[in-house]
């Protein structure tokens, strides 16, 4: 190709990439950070149960125990990466403090 070939390219490339930034998207819903922090806790809660006694715990998973009972609206937020809640039913990472799963 010669360089000015290129220079068409490239120049076509650039204004697909301006058009696509500015093409129009759906209608979006508000974001969650845009609520208070109360009213955002309140929506977002899933898991009920309480949390498991930490006494009955040792090392790590007694203090891991402790946090999921002072945070739990904090853990019931967060999505629990080895997928029980695909096998064991679980709303959230809170749900691991629930039964035992997270000390395993």
């Amino acid at each position: 190709m010669t360089r000015y070939a290129w220079l068409a390219v490239l120049l076509g490339a650039s204004a697909l990439g301006v058009a696509y930034a500015w093409w129009p998207e759906a209608p979006r819903e508000p974001r969650i950070a845009a609520q208070p922090a109360l009213a955002r806790v309140a929506a977002v809660r899933r898991e009920t149960r309480p949390t498991l006694d930490p006494a009955r715990f040792v090392g790590k998973a007694a203090q891991a125990h402790q946090v999921a009972r002072e945070i739990p609206d904090v853990l019931d937020q967060l999505y629990c990466y080895c997928e029980c809640d695909k096998h064991a039913g679980h709303k959230s990472l809170l749900s691991c403090y629930t039964d035992g799963h997270a000390a395993t």
